[in-house]
């Protein structure tokens, strides 16, 4: 299957009316616009600021089936008193500004009811305007704004190559204001300012208004979002960033292999590689669900995963425990009392990383060989033909047994029966010599380095790989391109103003996800308010705490609950507060760590990978809290030095 668009639906009947026919025929034929209201600069200065209120309040209704609150309506006449004002003044400065064309409330399709105040086209121009009801903006305000401009720019295909700028208008702000910090690109104004800088706007080339408001708008969708669809086999949008990953090329070799190995009777282990957030349990999921096979079976095809909090919220979101299954029941049902041929030929083990070893196996289930090999062995029982996809998360092994990587996959090879053909990336050839070179095949296609997780912050991964590596400088000079990109990522000792960015900047936009992480082996933690504990852990419901709405006490939005690596691997947030704690601190020169752990032999790989894991969880961004204690003095200067910019309320 492509991955197609998912279209908005328009009102394209008359788009730069005030309000549509409320004929009956037309009120069952014509879809609901998705805005308040849209109009010229024109129509928008001869309308009665009560006309204008009325109409947006209708609207408000049509699309949310609720009256809009008391408090914002108060917002939007404020809004447009000082905004009919303001163009009233441009238009002897601009004649042109008259056919200009405002967007009141657009709402961005498909991400919950996200909005911006006020999309004004102008000068063959984008801009974004939030109005706040404040004297100074908070850091939280920047964001959200800027935000809104970044997936207007990335997923709103009318808006690609245009400008695109984010303009934030404290209303209640006197006097001339200055430009937010270079780089972040948010235009700070006053409104008694925004006539005069409308002036100014160099003309591009023509934007039609009604094909701006009509186009696609394609967000890549969370794993929740995306298992939803296609478990209710609804297409997933296509964003250029996820095409440019390779991820649509990738799905249609694997729909051929299939193909393949069905009518030739062969055997093929896929190796799938990838930064965190690249994709590949979307990759996973829709390639189960959305096979080629010819098969009168009810389920020809099985996603299993070792990651138990991954299994709990996809079968918490989806209502079903049949969408995906823990490897640990295929292993004890195929290998451990049955010994049985499963009756899927195609079989995708997620999170393959975390496999784990012979002496692990031994130890919980008796089985003679390592997880892979136990796959395999299991594989070959399937009758005639079959698929086996490994989806490999890099640096992300935090569990006892997952120390050895990909070699444990060689020698599941090695101990094969069956004649197995092998793709991988080009640089995991040489961790299969037992594989003859005629059945190995690499292509740069099985690694996915594009994370997607991280909207257009593509060098996330690459940040966290520095900062981990003791490589600060490196770290520091690639923070900006990632606050140029939209990923917001702030260093504070104070965990009460984390939780009000938090909360100030998502909020009216009930879809988004924020919420605390920290390490499980961090001690020190818990006494700020980060529940770190194994007793509190345990004892969360998971699916809810990824799931439920905002005012849910059982909500991650709720900021009284954590999670650890272990409960969010594989899984993501919008906002992630992540508690970095005295399990891994800085001590001059590296990363240290006085954690020891039973049957490991490198405690401080796992507690690096496990702040990779903590750190690659964010989709816009990302708060770090550290303890203000002596001990972790040296950790909160070297996150700084890297490139986290410490948390303000106001700028």
């Amino acid at each position: 299957m492509q991955w197609a668009p998912v279209l908005m639906i328009q009102d394209t009947s008359n788009q730069l009316s005030l309000f549509k026919s409320e004929s009956a025929s037309e009120s069952v034929s014509a879809p609901v616009a998705s805005y308040g209201w849209m109009g010229s600069s024109a129509q928008f200065l001869a309308i009665s600021l009560s006309d204008w209120l009325d109409q947006l309040s209708r609207r408000y209704h049509d699309l949310y089936n609720q009256r809009p609150t008391t408090t914002q309506i108060q917002a939007w006449q404020d809004c447009g008193e000082r905004l009919q004002q303001q163009l009233t003044l441009l238009r002897p400065l601009r004649p042109d500004s008259s056919a200009w064309t405002l967007i009141f409330e657009y709402e961005l399709p498909h991400e919950g009811g996200r909005r911006p105040d006020l999309v004004l086209l102008a000068a063959g121009q984008i801009l974004v305007l939030e109005f706040k009801q404040k004297t100074h903006p908070s850091q939280a305000d920047l964001d959200q704004v800027a935000a809104y401009a970044r997936d207007l720019a990335e997923y709103h295909r009318a808006s690609h190559h245009r400008p695109v700028v984010p303009i934030l208008v404290p209303t209640r702000r006197t006097g001339e204001s200055q430009p937010y910090k270079e780089g972040q690109g948010v235009q700070v104004l006053a409104v008694s300012e925004l006539a005069a800088w409308l002036s100014q706007l160099e003309q591009a080339s023509d934007l039609d208004p009604t094909t701006w408001v009509q186009s696609d708008y394609a967000p890549l969708p969370s794993v929740m979002q995306a298992a939803r669809r296609i478990f209710q086999q609804e297409p997933l949008p296509e964003i250029k960033r996820a095409r440019s990953a390779g991820i649509p090329e990738l799905l249609e070799y694997l729909y051929r292999l299939v193909e393949q190995a069905q009518a030739n009777h062969e055997r093929h282990l896929v190796l799938i590689t990838g930064v965190p957030g690249a994709g590949k349990t979307l990759v996973g999921l829709q390639f189960v669900y959305q096979h080629p096979v010819q098969h009168d079976q009810q389920r020809p095809a099985v996603f299993l995963s070792g990651n138990g909090p991954l299994i709990t919220v996809l079968q918490y979101a989806l209502k079903s425990k049949a969408f995906v299954q823990p490897v640990r029941n295929f292993y004890l049902h195929h290998e451990v009392r049955r010994q049985t041929a499963p009756t899927e030929h195609l079989i995708v083990f997620d999170e393959a990383q975390r496999a784990w070893d012979a002496e692990r196996m031994a130890e919980k289930y008796g089985i003679d060989r390592a997880a892979a090999g136990a796959v395999l062995r299991i594989a070959e029982r399937v009758p005639d033909w079959c698929v086996v996809v490994g989806l490999m998360g890099e640096g992300q092994e935090i569990h006892v047994g997952e120390e050895e990587g990909l070699e444990q996959w060689n020698q599941g090879l090695s101990q094969a029966s069956a004649i197995w053909q092998v793709h991988c990336a080009p640089g995991q050839t040489e961790f299969f010599p037992a594989v003859p070179p005629d059945r190995l095949y690499a292509h740069k296609r099985f690694n996915l380095t594009t994370s997607l997780r991280s909207h257009l912050a593509s060098h996330v991964q690459t940040w966290v790989a520095h900062l981990l590596a003791g490589e600060l400088g490196q770290a520091a000079i690639l923070m900006p391109k990632l606050r140029q990109a939209g990923f917001a990522a702030y260093l504070t000792h104070d965990l009460a103003v984390a939780k009000a960015y938090c909360r100030e900047r998502y909020r009216h936009q009930p879809q988004k996800r924020y919420g605390l992480l920290a390490s499980s082996r961090a001690r020190n933690l818990a006494a700020y308010g980060i529940p770190n504990d194994y007793y509190a852990t345990s004892r969360l419901n998971m699916g809810a705490w990824y799931i439920d709405p905002p005012d849910s006490p059982l909500s991650c939005c709720a900021l009284e609950r954590a999670v650890t690596e272990f409960g969010c691997q594989g899984l993501e947030l919008d906002f992630p507060i992540i508690g970095w704690g005295d399990d891994l601190r800085w001590d001059e020169t590296a990363w240290s760590s006085s954690v020891r752990q039973k049957n490991v032999r490198n405690p401080l790989r796992l507690r690096i990978n496990s702040y990779r894991v903590l750190l690659t969880r964010g989709r816009d961004g990302l708060i770090v809290f550290v303890p203000p204690e002596a001990k972790m003095k040296n950790t909160y200067e070297t996150l700084h030095a890297a490139g986290l910019e410490v948390l303000s309320t106001l700028i």
